[in-house]
């Protein structure tokens, strides 16, 4: 998104704004103003920073170049809550976002307050398409920061004894399928945003690849599946494992996905609901990289590219289990259906870098996401935390390898014979 042209008129635009921003709020509401302040690792946000970074973002990027006079909420709040944007200047460094105890959670509650009626005034006089496609890319910007409340504040309740719910919700546990293939005959194909509606830059330019045949497993790898590969040693066997995941294996002392729990009997799986037994029809959940490769090698398959997963995706709909305030869990994926999206991230075997032709947006929106792109790997589908509506199938998440704390999991693919085919 390069932030010039809106995708959606101005009645729309300031209805997904008041939704959009009362949605975060929702999120945080059932959590402490203590909850809110905690980082319990530097990947971790508090909750609160949260809500002011986004809040920062239309302060920073909307109101103050667009409204004569504008008076920012507080003359630090530019430093406390700037993320990585290297040319709006210096900021609080990100391990130690954990260590502010003020502003307060009422306080950045009281910011985003004064952020959003000055904006509401804004929205109200506004017309000019650049500004609006800067509000659009800022209310993306917030709907990935609602995952990140969820994601983070799984990770920081996960590391208390008292083991507490975010928000207590039903669970039963769904029956298990089999698991299927979806063919695809390979050749060339289109991948890339197509340029209607609304995307992050990194989803474009559209280009055209060549694929091989292959076959992508029709849902993900399930907890029950995950469990045979931890019973069967597989968190030391070296033989499995790239070398560096291997070398973070063995200094973390990993044996389970980081939500996984031994009680001395048997495994539990730690979720925003609190502790429960393993679920195994779920898609497993919070395991990185080197753990989805590891478990692909031990199944005699691998990880599908990104363009394999976009192939397959563009002839389904953008539909899944998204967030729902009941649900906040992986599901198991229904009969007949492929599960594409919702329930958990998808690792690639693709490294994040840009489509040929990419370039970055002008000005600072140009660091959103351009200057990531190394060491990191690309991530499909959705999660269940992931806000309804914010995915498409072109959609390009990226993290390091290394990475747990997201809702990520793995779905298979394997190489195709054409000849076989014919």
């Amino acid at each position: 998104m390069t932030a010039t042209a809106p995708t959606t008129s101005a009645s729309s635009l300031v209805d997904d704004y008041r939704r959009i921003r009362a949605l975060t709020e929702t999120l945080a509401a059932p959590l402490s103003p203590e909850d809110q302040t905690i980082q319990s690792m530097p990947d971790v946000s508090p909750t609160k920073w949260h809500r002011a970074h986004t809040t920062w973002f239309f302060e920073t990027f909307v109101l103050q170049p667009n409204v004569p006079g504008y008076e920012p909420f507080h003359p630090q709040y530019c430093y406390l809550f700037n993320s990585y944007y290297e040319s709006v200047g210096s900021r609080h460094p990100r391990p130690e976002r954990g260590l502010l105890s003020r502003p307060s959670a009422t306080e950045v509650g009281d910011y985003r307050a004064y952020v959003d009626a000055a904006m509401s005034t804004f929205l109200g006089s506004t017309s000019a398409p650049e500004v609006a496609g800067l509000i659009e890319l800022g209310l993306h910007h917030e709907q990935q920061h609602q995952e990140l409340v969820l994601m983070d504040i799984k990770h920081v309740l996960s590391c208390t004894p008292l083991e507490p719910a975010y928000r207590q919700s039903p669970h039963a546990p769904e029956p298990a399928r089999a698991q299927g293939w979806v063919e695809h005959p390979g050749g060339i194909v289109e991948i890339g945003h197509d340029g209607s509606g609304f995307a992050f830059d990194n989803e474009g330019p559209r280009h055209s690849v060549l694929l091989a045949p292959f076959a992508l497993a029709d849902r993900a790898v399930t907890c029950a599946e995950w469990l045979e590969f931890v019973n069967d040693g597989a968190y030391h066997r070296p033989e499995l494992w790239l070398s560096d995941g291997w070398a973070i294996v063995q200094a973390e002392g990993w044996n389970a996905p980081l939500s996984w729990r031994h009680d001395g009997t048997d495994w539990r799986d730690v979720t925003l609901a609190g502790p429960r037994p393993i679920d195994g029809a779920q898609p497993v959940c919070h395991v990185n990289y080197y753990e989805a490769d590891a478990y692909a090698r031990w199944k005699g398959a691998r990880l599908p590219t990104e363009t394999e997963w976009e192939a397959v995706a563009a002839d389904q709909p953008a539909t899944g289990n998204f967030l729902d305030l009941e649900v906040l869990h992986p599901r198991a994926t229904p009969e007949g259906q492929l599960g594409l999206f919702g329930d958990v991230w998808e690792w690639t075997a693709s490294a994040y870098l840009p489509y040929p032709g990419f370039r970055p947006a002008a000005g600072a929106v140009g660091e959103y996401n351009g200057k990531f792109m190394v060491n990191q790997h690309v991530l499909r589908g959705g999660s269940c935390v992931t806000p309804a509506g914010h995915v498409r199938g072109t959609y390009r998440n990226f993290f390091p390898p290394s990475a747990r704390w997201a809702f990520s999991g793995v779905r298979l693919a394997r190489d195709v014979d054409a000849g076989a085919r014919q």
